[in-house]
C-alpha cells in the first residue's frame, strides 16, 4: 500500500447520479408526499434460500414509519406504521397463541385485508451487528393490493402489527446521501 492509497476516497455503493430507493442507507434523505424523510435505521430479514429483504426506519421529524423494500421479480415498496395488535381484534393475540393461525381476513378502519402469506424468518438491526432473531410473519392485503397489514410473532406471547400502503418507486424522489 502506497502513501497515496491512504487518501483515496471509498467509492459509494450506488451511482451518485442516479440514487434509487434500493440504495438508501442511514442518514439518507428523500421526499415522499410533500415531506422530507430521513433514514434512521436499517433492518434486514432473512427468509431462507438466500432471499433477503430490507426495511428502513424513517422519520420526517414528526412521524416514524417503516419503508420496506423487496426485490423479487419486480420491486415492491411499502410504507407502514406500527399499531397495537389489539386494535385489529381484541381476541387476535389469544387466537394466534391458541391456533397458531390468523383469521383469513381482518377489517381495520374500514379496509378488509385478506391473508396473502405466512413465513418464518430471521431479523437483525444492521447497526447492532450480526445478532439475528427468529420470528413468524403473516401478511395481508386488500383486494386492490394498495393497503397492507402485517402481524409478527417474536416469541410465544409477543406480537407486533403494522398497517400501510404500497408505493411506486417514482413516489420516492430527491434521494440524497448522508451529509458528511
Amino acid at each position: 500500500m502506497g502513501i497515496f492509497d491512504i487518501f483515496k476516497k471509498k467509492e459509494p455503493h450506488y451511482d451518485s447520479t442516479n440514487i434509487r430507493v434500493q440504495d438508501l442507507d442511514v442518514g439518507f434523505v428523500f421526499e415522499y408526499d410533500l415531506s422530507t424523510w430521513e433514514v434512521e435505521a436499517i433492518y434486514e430479514y432473512d427468509w431462507g434460500d438466500d432471499y433477503f429483504t430490507r426495511e428502513f426506519k424513517v422519520s420526517n421529524g414528526t412521524l416514524t414509519r417503516y419503508l420496506s423494500i423487496e426485490e423479487d421479480d419486480e420491486l415492491e415498496i411499502s410504507l407502514s406504521q406500527k399499531i397495537k395488535v389489539r386494535t385489529l381484534d381484541e381476541e387476535l393475540m389469544k387466537t394466534l397463541m391458541d391456533r397458531q393461525k390468523p383469521p383469513e381476513k381482518i377489517t381495520y378502519k374500514g379496509v378488509t385485508y385478506l391473508l396473502e402469506n405466512e413465513a418464518s424468518g430471521y431479523f437483525h438491526d444492521i447497526a447492532k451487528g450480526d445478532t439475528w432473531e427468529e420470528f413468524r410473519s403473516w401478511d395481508f392485503e386488500d383486494n386492490a393490493g394498495k393497503h397492507v397489514l402485517t402481524i409478527e410473532q417474536w416469541d410465544e406471547k409477543e406480537f407486533e402489527a403494522s398497517v400501510g400502503i404500497t408505493l411506486k418507486e417514482f413516489e420516492i424522489s430527491n434521494i440524497l446521501p448522508a451529509s458528511k
